[in-house]
Protein backbone atom coordinates (compact mmCIF):
# COMPACT_ATOMS: atom_id res chain seq x y z
CA UNK A 1 0.00 0.00 0.00
CA UNK A 2 2.67 2.13 0.93
CA UNK A 3 4.40 1.72 -2.76
CA UNK A 4 0.84 2.27 -4.64
CA UNK A 5 0.59 5.77 -2.32
CA UNK A 6 4.00 6.81 -3.17
CA UNK A 7 3.60 5.96 -6.79
CA UNK A 8 0.43 8.16 -6.91
CA UNK A 9 1.91 10.55 -5.38
CA UNK A 10 4.78 10.89 -7.83
CA UNK A 11 2.33 10.43 -10.90
CA UNK A 12 0.37 13.70 -9.50
CA UNK A 13 3.34 15.89 -8.82
CA UNK A 14 4.16 14.81 -12.24
CA UNK A 15 1.03 15.99 -13.40
CA UNK A 16 1.37 19.12 -11.46
CA UNK A 17 4.69 19.95 -12.80
CA UNK A 18 3.00 19.11 -16.57
CA UNK A 19 0.17 21.54 -16.37
CA UNK A 20 0.87 25.24 -17.23
CA UNK A 21 1.01 27.65 -14.00
CA UNK A 22 -2.28 29.74 -14.20
CA UNK A 23 -1.07 33.25 -16.41
CA UNK A 24 -0.43 36.06 -13.61
CA UNK A 25 1.39 39.29 -14.25
CA UNK A 26 4.77 38.97 -12.35
CA UNK A 27 4.61 41.19 -9.02
CA UNK A 28 7.26 43.43 -9.97
CA UNK A 29 5.39 44.07 -13.28
CA UNK A 30 1.62 45.21 -11.20
CA UNK A 31 0.56 48.74 -11.11
CA UNK A 32 -1.71 50.48 -8.91
CA UNK A 33 -5.04 50.49 -10.25
CA UNK A 34 -5.56 54.63 -9.77
CA UNK A 35 -2.64 54.88 -12.48
CA UNK A 36 -4.42 55.02 -15.20
CA UNK A 37 -6.62 58.17 -14.08
CA UNK A 38 -3.48 59.76 -12.40
CA UNK A 39 -1.37 59.91 -15.60
CA UNK A 40 -4.04 61.46 -17.60
CA UNK A 41 -2.71 65.11 -16.60
CA UNK A 42 0.55 64.16 -17.31
CA UNK A 43 -0.55 62.83 -20.70
CA UNK A 44 -2.12 66.23 -21.43
CA UNK A 45 1.58 67.48 -20.98
CA UNK A 46 2.08 65.72 -24.37
CA UNK A 47 -1.05 66.75 -26.23
CA UNK A 48 -0.50 70.47 -25.63
CA UNK A 49 2.50 70.74 -26.92
CA UNK A 50 1.84 68.62 -29.88
CA UNK A 51 -1.21 70.84 -30.54
CA UNK A 52 1.07 73.80 -30.00
CA UNK A 53 3.87 72.44 -32.39
CA UNK A 54 1.31 71.47 -34.98
CA UNK A 55 -0.14 75.01 -35.00
CA UNK A 56 2.52 77.37 -35.54
CA UNK A 57 3.26 75.02 -38.74
CA UNK A 58 0.05 77.30 -40.10
CA UNK A 59 -0.17 80.33 -37.47
CA UNK A 60 1.62 82.61 -35.66
CA UNK A 61 2.37 81.83 -31.93
CA UNK A 62 0.90 84.78 -30.39
CA UNK A 63 -2.85 82.97 -31.20
CA UNK A 64 -2.55 79.76 -29.72
CA UNK A 65 -4.45 79.75 -26.70
CA UNK A 66 -2.10 79.29 -23.51
CA UNK A 67 -5.17 80.35 -21.21
CA UNK A 68 -7.41 77.85 -22.47
CA UNK A 69 -4.76 75.14 -22.09
CA UNK A 70 -4.21 76.32 -18.46
CA UNK A 71 -7.82 75.80 -18.03
CA UNK A 72 -8.09 72.05 -19.60
CA UNK A 73 -5.49 70.96 -17.61
CA UNK A 74 -6.93 71.21 -14.28
CA UNK A 75 -10.74 70.62 -15.80
CA UNK A 76 -9.17 67.23 -16.81
CA UNK A 77 -7.44 67.00 -13.14
CA UNK A 78 -10.80 67.49 -11.46
CA UNK A 79 -12.64 64.86 -13.36
CA UNK A 80 -9.55 62.00 -13.09
CA UNK A 81 -9.64 62.87 -9.49
CA UNK A 82 -13.18 62.61 -8.95
CA UNK A 83 -13.19 59.09 -10.98
CA UNK A 84 -10.32 57.90 -8.87
CA UNK A 85 -11.77 59.00 -5.35
CA UNK A 86 -12.80 55.40 -4.73
CA UNK A 87 -8.92 54.21 -4.73
CA UNK A 88 -6.55 55.13 -1.23
CA UNK A 89 -5.60 58.65 -1.53
CA UNK A 90 -1.98 58.09 -3.95
CA UNK A 91 -0.07 61.63 -2.30
CA UNK A 92 2.78 61.12 -4.15
CA UNK A 93 1.46 61.68 -7.13
CA UNK A 94 -0.77 63.93 -6.57
CA UNK A 95 2.10 66.44 -5.25
CA UNK A 96 4.09 65.19 -8.85
CA UNK A 97 1.05 66.67 -10.68
CA UNK A 98 0.90 69.47 -8.74
CA UNK A 99 4.42 70.00 -8.63
CA UNK A 100 4.24 69.70 -13.01
CA UNK A 101 0.76 71.14 -13.24
CA UNK A 102 1.63 74.79 -11.62
CA UNK A 103 4.98 75.25 -13.13
CA UNK A 104 2.82 74.45 -16.31
CA UNK A 105 0.13 77.21 -15.88
CA UNK A 106 3.47 79.62 -14.90
CA UNK A 107 5.16 78.61 -18.01
CA UNK A 108 1.42 79.12 -20.50
CA UNK A 109 0.64 82.37 -18.34
CA UNK A 110 3.68 84.12 -19.10
CA UNK A 111 4.30 82.45 -22.71
CA UNK A 112 0.24 84.34 -23.19
CA UNK A 113 0.98 87.42 -21.73
CA UNK A 114 4.50 87.73 -23.84
CA UNK A 115 3.21 86.41 -27.22
CA UNK A 116 -0.16 88.55 -26.63
CA UNK A 117 2.07 91.81 -26.22
CA UNK A 118 5.50 91.46 -27.62
CA UNK A 119 5.38 88.47 -30.21
CA UNK A 120 2.29 90.46 -31.47
CA UNK A 121 3.92 93.47 -31.97
CA UNK A 122 7.36 91.33 -33.63
CA UNK A 123 4.86 89.69 -35.83
CA UNK A 124 3.12 92.57 -36.63
CA UNK A 125 6.36 94.79 -38.06
CA UNK A 126 7.49 91.41 -39.95
CA UNK A 127 4.15 91.58 -41.55
CA UNK A 128 4.82 87.39 -41.75
CA UNK A 129 6.63 85.42 -38.63
CA UNK A 130 8.79 83.72 -40.82
CA UNK A 131 12.27 84.61 -40.04
CA UNK A 132 14.90 81.58 -39.10
CA UNK A 133 14.26 81.25 -36.09
CA UNK A 134 10.43 80.86 -36.30
CA UNK A 135 11.38 77.91 -38.59
CA UNK A 136 13.80 76.74 -36.10
CA UNK A 137 11.67 76.98 -33.66
CA UNK A 138 8.70 74.77 -35.33
CA UNK A 139 11.12 72.28 -35.94
CA UNK A 140 12.55 71.70 -32.31
CA UNK A 141 8.76 72.05 -31.20
CA UNK A 142 7.67 69.24 -33.59
CA UNK A 143 11.14 67.27 -31.87
CA UNK A 144 9.94 68.01 -28.97
CA UNK A 145 6.45 66.33 -29.39
CA UNK A 146 7.92 63.08 -30.78
CA UNK A 147 10.41 62.65 -27.87
CA UNK A 148 7.89 63.03 -25.08
CA UNK A 149 5.74 60.59 -26.65
CA UNK A 150 8.76 58.28 -25.32
CA UNK A 151 10.56 59.98 -22.69
CA UNK A 152 9.76 62.47 -19.92
CA UNK A 153 10.60 66.20 -20.94
CA UNK A 154 13.46 66.75 -18.65
CA UNK A 155 15.37 64.24 -20.73
CA UNK A 156 15.14 66.49 -23.98
CA UNK A 157 18.10 68.20 -24.83
CA UNK A 158 17.57 72.02 -25.09
CA UNK A 159 21.16 72.81 -25.46
CA UNK A 160 21.29 71.98 -29.04
CA UNK A 161 18.33 74.22 -29.99
CA UNK A 162 19.55 76.87 -27.95
CA UNK A 163 23.02 76.40 -29.36
CA UNK A 164 21.70 76.43 -32.78
CA UNK A 165 19.77 80.07 -32.25
CA UNK A 166 22.77 81.22 -32.41
CA UNK A 167 24.83 79.43 -34.93
CA UNK A 168 22.23 78.36 -37.28
CA UNK A 169 19.81 81.39 -38.27
CA UNK A 170 22.36 84.09 -38.78
CA UNK A 171 23.18 86.90 -36.72
CA UNK A 172 21.66 89.17 -39.65
CA UNK A 173 18.74 89.22 -41.93
CA UNK A 174 15.22 90.34 -43.22
CA UNK A 175 12.59 91.25 -40.92
CA UNK A 176 15.16 92.19 -37.95
CA UNK A 177 13.05 93.06 -35.12
CA UNK A 178 11.57 89.83 -35.47
CA UNK A 179 14.56 88.32 -35.78
CA UNK A 180 16.21 89.56 -32.83
CA UNK A 181 13.30 89.14 -30.67
CA UNK A 182 12.89 85.67 -31.32
CA UNK A 183 16.47 85.20 -30.47
CA UNK A 184 16.09 86.36 -27.16
CA UNK A 185 12.28 84.62 -26.45
CA UNK A 186 13.81 81.11 -27.62
CA UNK A 187 17.04 81.65 -25.77
CA UNK A 188 15.65 82.57 -22.41
CA UNK A 189 13.14 79.90 -23.17
CA UNK A 190 15.62 76.82 -24.03
CA UNK A 191 18.21 77.63 -21.62
CA UNK A 192 15.64 77.88 -18.26
CA UNK A 193 14.05 74.51 -19.51
CA UNK A 194 17.47 73.15 -19.59
CA UNK A 195 18.66 74.31 -16.35
CA UNK A 196 14.91 73.48 -14.69
CA UNK A 197 14.56 70.28 -16.55
CA UNK A 198 18.36 69.02 -15.17
CA UNK A 199 17.54 70.27 -11.89
CA UNK A 200 13.66 68.57 -12.07
CA UNK A 201 15.64 64.87 -13.53
CA UNK A 202 17.90 65.00 -10.51
CA UNK A 203 15.14 65.36 -8.30
CA UNK A 204 12.69 62.75 -10.19
CA UNK A 205 15.97 60.38 -9.99
CA UNK A 206 16.67 60.90 -6.31
CA UNK A 207 12.98 60.44 -4.86
CA UNK A 208 10.91 58.05 -7.45
CA UNK A 209 12.12 54.58 -8.64
CA UNK A 210 13.47 54.05 -11.81
CA UNK A 211 10.65 53.69 -14.34
CA UNK A 212 9.04 50.24 -15.17
CA UNK A 213 9.70 50.47 -19.35
CA UNK A 214 7.33 47.83 -20.26
CA UNK A 215 3.76 47.05 -19.42
CA UNK A 216 2.51 43.17 -19.08
CA UNK A 217 -0.39 42.19 -19.92
CA UNK A 218 -2.65 38.98 -20.39
CA UNK A 219 -4.53 38.79 -23.50
CA UNK A 220 -7.03 36.09 -24.88
CA UNK A 221 -8.04 34.80 -28.21
CA UNK A 222 -4.73 33.93 -29.40
CA UNK A 223 -4.58 31.94 -32.49
CA UNK A 224 -2.16 29.10 -32.88
CA UNK A 225 1.30 30.34 -34.65
CA UNK A 226 -0.20 33.71 -34.34
CA UNK A 227 2.84 36.42 -35.27
CA UNK A 228 3.12 39.40 -33.25
CA UNK A 229 3.84 42.54 -33.82
CA UNK A 230 7.84 43.36 -33.25
CA UNK A 231 7.52 45.62 -29.78
CA UNK A 232 5.45 42.80 -28.46
CA UNK A 233 7.32 39.87 -26.38
CA UNK A 234 5.10 36.81 -26.29
CA UNK A 235 6.53 35.99 -22.37
CA UNK A 236 4.22 32.62 -21.20
CA UNK A 237 1.40 30.68 -23.53
CA UNK A 238 -1.37 29.67 -21.62
CA UNK A 239 -3.34 26.13 -22.03
CA UNK A 240 -7.23 28.23 -22.34
CA UNK A 241 -5.91 30.21 -25.59
CA UNK A 242 -4.33 33.28 -23.50
CA UNK A 243 -1.09 34.49 -23.45
CA UNK A 244 1.15 36.47 -21.12
CA UNK A 245 2.70 39.30 -22.77
CA UNK A 246 4.53 42.43 -22.45
CA UNK A 247 4.12 45.52 -24.17
CA UNK A 248 6.25 49.04 -24.78
CA UNK A 249 4.70 51.83 -22.41
CA UNK A 250 3.59 54.78 -23.23
CA UNK A 251 2.83 56.27 -26.72
CA UNK A 252 3.90 52.88 -28.34
CA UNK A 253 1.00 50.65 -25.85
CA UNK A 254 -1.72 52.53 -27.82
CA UNK A 255 0.04 51.83 -30.98
CA UNK A 256 0.43 48.29 -30.16
CA UNK A 257 -3.27 47.86 -28.20
CA UNK A 258 -4.82 48.53 -31.13
CA UNK A 259 -2.70 46.57 -33.49
CA UNK A 260 -3.59 43.34 -31.49
CA UNK A 261 -7.43 44.39 -31.08
CA UNK A 262 -7.93 44.42 -34.96
CA UNK A 263 -6.28 41.03 -34.59
CA UNK A 264 -9.60 39.93 -32.70
CA UNK A 265 -7.48 39.71 -29.27
CA UNK A 266 -9.37 40.53 -26.06
CA UNK A 267 -7.08 41.60 -22.69
CA UNK A 268 -7.72 40.67 -19.49
CA UNK A 269 -5.13 42.40 -17.38
CA UNK A 270 -3.22 44.94 -18.21
CA UNK A 271 -0.21 45.45 -15.48
CA UNK A 272 -1.75 43.52 -12.95
CA UNK A 273 -5.14 45.42 -13.08
CA UNK A 274 -8.98 44.01 -14.01
CA UNK A 275 -11.03 46.85 -13.76
CA UNK A 276 -11.30 49.92 -15.73
CA UNK A 277 -9.01 51.30 -17.93
CA UNK A 278 -8.95 55.20 -19.16
CA UNK A 279 -8.91 56.34 -23.09
CA UNK A 280 -9.01 59.31 -24.66
CA UNK A 281 -10.51 59.65 -28.51
CA UNK A 282 -10.81 62.51 -30.54
CA UNK A 283 -13.75 63.09 -32.65
CA UNK A 284 -15.64 65.24 -34.61
CA UNK A 285 -18.68 66.71 -32.54
CA UNK A 286 -20.63 65.57 -35.46
CA UNK A 287 -19.87 62.06 -34.95
CA UNK A 288 -19.99 60.68 -31.23
CA UNK A 289 -17.83 57.31 -30.89
CA UNK A 290 -19.74 54.26 -31.97
CA UNK A 291 -19.00 52.46 -28.71
CA UNK A 292 -18.89 54.86 -25.78
CA UNK A 293 -17.98 54.07 -22.57
CA UNK A 294 -18.17 56.00 -19.10
CA UNK A 295 -17.49 59.33 -20.19
CA UNK A 296 -15.80 61.50 -17.43
CA UNK A 297 -15.29 64.61 -19.30
CA UNK A 298 -14.96 66.68 -22.92
CA UNK A 299 -12.72 68.99 -23.96
CA UNK A 300 -13.11 70.88 -27.03
CA UNK A 301 -9.95 71.08 -29.31
CA UNK A 302 -9.05 74.80 -29.40
CA UNK A 303 -7.39 74.68 -32.48
CA UNK A 304 -9.86 72.92 -33.80
CA UNK A 305 -12.95 74.04 -33.81
CA UNK A 306 -15.58 71.41 -34.54
CA UNK A 307 -13.26 68.49 -32.84
CA UNK A 308 -13.34 67.49 -29.14
CA UNK A 309 -11.38 65.25 -26.49
CA UNK A 310 -13.39 62.72 -25.24
CA UNK A 311 -12.27 60.86 -21.76
CA UNK A 312 -14.00 57.37 -21.70
CA UNK A 313 -13.84 54.82 -18.95
CA UNK A 314 -13.77 50.87 -20.22
CA UNK A 315 -13.65 47.70 -18.46
CA UNK A 316 -10.34 45.87 -19.61
CA UNK A 317 -12.54 43.03 -20.78
CA UNK A 318 -14.46 45.79 -23.46
CA UNK A 319 -11.29 47.83 -24.49
CA UNK A 320 -10.16 45.85 -27.67
CA UNK A 321 -14.09 46.24 -28.96
CA UNK A 322 -13.72 49.76 -28.76
CA UNK A 323 -10.70 49.92 -30.22
CA UNK A 324 -11.98 47.88 -32.67
CA UNK A 325 -15.92 49.93 -33.25
CA UNK A 326 -13.44 53.04 -33.03
CA UNK A 327 -11.27 52.05 -35.82
CA UNK A 328 -14.73 50.75 -37.78
CA UNK A 329 -16.13 54.85 -37.49
CA UNK A 330 -12.64 56.25 -38.29
CA UNK A 331 -12.44 57.71 -34.44
CA UNK A 332 -8.80 58.90 -33.32
CA UNK A 333 -7.99 56.63 -30.45
CA UNK A 334 -5.56 59.18 -28.99
CA UNK A 335 -4.18 57.61 -25.63
CA UNK A 336 -4.77 54.43 -23.56
CA UNK A 337 -3.69 55.07 -19.99
CA UNK A 338 -1.97 51.93 -18.96
CA UNK A 339 -1.31 52.26 -15.65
Amino acid sequence: MRRVAALAMVLSLTTQSLTAAPLSTPPDQRRAADQTFLTGPEWFLVFSPAEYADYIKSYPPSGFPFYGHIYQFWQGYRAVSKASAEYPVNYEYQVMIWVIGTSTTVEYAVKGLYEGFVGRFTEAAAGTPDTAEDRLAQGVAQQYVAFIKKRPWYEFDFLTPLKSVWTQTGLWGDKPVRKWERKYFLTSEYLFKAIYGWLLGKATRASYDQPIERTFAIVDGVPAGSVWPAEVNLEQKGDDGGALISLPRYQAFTDAAEMLAADGLTFRDIAGNRGNILVTVVAADSAPPARVGRLIYRQPILTQPGFSRLALVYSIANLAPALRAFAEAGIKVEHIYDF
